[in-house]
């Protein structure tokens, strides 16, 4: 069994970064380092006193320790990992750009006064469970060792719980809508013959490759060589050519290092010199 700190390490950058800061964003209020409502979204604070920062950290408070946390904190483990390692293997460029699409059509909805949430972060996390549900639809899901279904279920037998349990169903079904709208966007609008519409922009590209974690198939950019590592690059010398810093005992060239007379074993050659005629000169 692998050790905590294995398991974390193990998890792909997105995901990873996402379920973290949900926990520490929920750890802080506990200790009392800030008010719920200085991070909730309130469009008349954001747009009279542009306190802009809660269109962003609304996103991170998935509610106070509970239950309903823990289950929030799972999905985000189980199937946004799954997504990250399945249908966006390699394109983490990709999964950025459809956290930044959820979140964005999340923020507009908001702004109709009966869809409003001063939190969207549950609403989030259920685009993920709609997605996974679209990407995996003949998976095989077991609830609670109870119920035995497919994967493209899920979500609606989630909304049904909550239904159940009395917990509020419009934070579900608005991240059904945002998930559904970028599933049709993203894979069934092309499937039919479209134009996919909702392509990763270039500037998702530089911020990840920026970033230096995770990879991305045919990336419009390159990434970051030097993100996370404290040197690396090509030593120079004035006045002459480049060299490899990572490889010092490859042969120098020859601008850095007077010419040498041929060695007749370096190059398995028996004999090498002038020749003579028998007799002659």
């Amino acid at each position: 069994m692998s050790t905590p700190g294995e398991y974390y390490r193990s998890l792909p950058p997105v995901s990873k970064t996402y379920g973290v800061a949900c926990l520490m964003t929920t750890s802080a209020y506990y200790l009392g380092l800030y008010k719920f409502w200085t991070i909730a979204l309130q469009y008349e604070l954001v747009l009279k006193r542009f306190q802009v920062w809660r269109l962003i950290t609304n996103f991170f408070f998935l509610g106070p320790f509970s239950f309903p946390f823990a289950f929030r904190l799972i999905i985000i483990a189980k199937y946004g990992v799954s997504l990250e390692r399945g249908p966006f293997d390699k394109r983490t460029a990709d999964y950025v750009w459809m956290f930044i699409f959820g979140a964005l059509s999340l923020l507009v909805m908001a702004a109709i006064p009966p869809l409003y949430s001063p939190f969207m972060g549950p609403s989030l996390v259920f685009m993920i469970v709609y997605v996974w549900g679209r990407e995996f639809p003949n998976a095989r899901i077991n609830i609670y060792g109870v119920v035995s279904l497919k994967g493209f279920y899920l979500p609606w037998a989630l909304l049904a719980l909550d239904l159940i349990f009395g917990d509020r169903l419009m934070p579900d079904i608005l991240g059904m809508v945002a998930g559904h709208l970028y599933y049709f966007l993203t894979v069934l609008h092309p499937l039919a013959g479209g134009r996919n519409l909702l392509k990763t922009p270039l500037w998702v590209h530089k911020v990840v490759a920026y970033w230096g974690e995770g990879t991305q198939v045919n990336a419009p950019v390159q990434s970051d060589p030097t993100a996370g590592i404290a040197f690396r690059g090509r030593s120079h010398r004035l006045g002459g050519m480049a060299t490899q810093a990572s490889s010092p005992s490859q042969a120098q060239t020859r601008d850095q290092v007077p010419v040498q007379p041929p060695n007749p074993a370096a190059d398995g050659v028996a004999f090498r010199g002038r020749s003579y005629r028998l007799g002659g000169h």
